[in-house]
């Protein structure tokens, strides 16, 4: 069975945050990034120069992301919230995009409901740079591909 997945910010709180994920999501294998209300400026964080191989991708709104999502992909969100399940025993989607909110105020409710399956990353402080987050997300899927 075929699988592909891309991972985006909503209204990233810096721009450096957006070539960070960028530079992940190419050691990855990630098949595309995007931003929702928010404009990718080159940065020096995307060091191996992502955009080259890496599609990124512009949405205005999440109902924007929705219309444009590829068939039968599911939106899972990477939020700390009671319904989420928790990523070491999580089965990640063939086909999936995940969506981080800010790192200053996370995914909203109405964005939560927008996605298919919610995600949280167990920890102590369970406060990750966004990036970082989806960093762990990516990895996470891909060892358990490997498996």
């Amino acid at each position: 069975m075929s699988s592909f997945y891309g991972i985006g910010i909503v209204n990233t709180k810096t721009p450096a945050n957006i070539g960070t994920l960028w530079r992940s999501a190419h050691a990855f294998g990630a098949s595309f990034i995007f931003t929702v209300g928010r404009r990718y400026r080159l940065q020096a964080s995307d060091t191996v120069k992502a955009w080259r191989t890496i599609p990124l991708f512009d949405f205005e709104s999440i109902a924007d992301l929705k219309r444009h999502i590829p068939y039968d992909a599911m939106l899972v969100g990477i939020e700390i919230d009671d319904s989420a399940a928790s990523l070491p025993v999580f089965e990640h989607p063939k086909r999936a995009v995940y969506l981080l909110g800010a790192e200053d105020h996370g995914l909203s409710a109405s964005e939560r409901t927008a996605c298919h399956r919610l995600v949280a990353i167990p920890g102590a402080s369970r406060c990750l740079n966004v990036a970082t987050a989806g960093t762990v997300v990516m990895y996470d899927r891909s060892t358990k591909e490997a498996a």
